[in-house]
């Protein structure tokens, strides 16, 4: 038998889960973490849930899952999570959802490797090897963005008005400007940078060179936001479109206002 047949015939003997099993890194304060994806199937609390209306895969799911408050060792309702996926997509979130008792209840759900999730879509993975996910999401405002899949770290960090100032409104800012800025951080900033700031990898900055509201006229841009492809259909486009059940027309108006007024607050990266 030559070495390479002798290596495949050592490596068919290995436990499957061993080859294929993924690490979840978490950076809570305490030190770095990772967990693989074996670890987290025969946690203690793992169990399987249903979740309705999964907002990846659009139907009803079934998952092996934990807590995710169960992993958040020292972790306070006031603290600030980002959700980091293997795309560049960063998910900014408030701990205070993901411990509660009561209203919409987070869940890490985690693919096992001998029994692989369903493909998201033509050339695409799963939604895999770990996904946040929620039941009753709508108890506690949670929103699409708030459900990041292909995760590869959670880390607790501090706020972002305090790690991104660049960010931030003008002090005498409009009512509806501030509530825009708190929109932009649900629902754009784990895609987007604006004025360079942000640690998403995945969308283009929102600011620099120039503002989605000095090249969309009239009300193209809140049609945009409502439905990318029906204004630039692109097969590769990945911006998904924000119904009004996620972003009320009062909540987009908002955005849009905190957009426009950064405009004026350009600042080079």
């Amino acid at each position: 038998m030559n070495q390479r047949a002798l290596w495949i015939g050592l490596l068919t003997l290995l436990p499957f889960t061993h080859l294929h099993a993924a690490e979840l890194t978490l950076e809570l304060g305490n030190g770095s973490q990772r967990l693989s994806s074996t670890q987290l199937l025969a946690h203690p609390q793992a169990q399987r849930v249903k979740i309705s209306d999964d907002v990846s895969y659009k139907r009803s799911m079934h998952y092996r899952a934990v807590p995710l408050a169960a992993l958040l060792d020292g972790v306070q309702p006031g603290d600030h999570l980002q959700l980091v996926a293997s795309d560049g997509f960063a998910a900014e979130l408030s701990a205070a959802p993901i411990l509660s008792q009561t209203g919409s209840q987070a869940w890490l759900a985690i693919e096992d490797p001998a029994q692989p999730w369903p493909v998201l879509g033509k050339s695409k993975p799963s939604a895999g090897p770990f996904y946040l996910v929620w039941q009753n999401p709508a108890a506690s405002q949670i929103g699409p963005e708030q459900w990041p899949f292909q995760l590869t770290a959670i880390r607790k960090l501090a706020p972002v008005e305090q790690r991104f100032p660049q960010l931030l409104p003008a002090a005498d800012a409009s009512p509806a400007v501030q509530a825009g800025f708190a929109q932009y951080q649900k629902n754009c900033m784990a895609c987007h940078r604006l004025n360079g700031a942000g640690d998403s990898q995945l969308g283009p900055d929102l600011n620099i060179p120039h503002n989605p509201t000095e090249y969309f006229s009239g009300d193209f841009l809140t049609r945009y936001i409502r439905d990318p492809q029906s204004l630039r259909r692109w097969p590769q486009g990945k911006m998904p479109g924000f119904a009004v059940e996620v972003l009320s027309d009062k909540e987009l108006g908002e955005l849009v206002e905190y957009l426009g007024h950064m405009t004026g607050r350009k600042m080079q990266p």
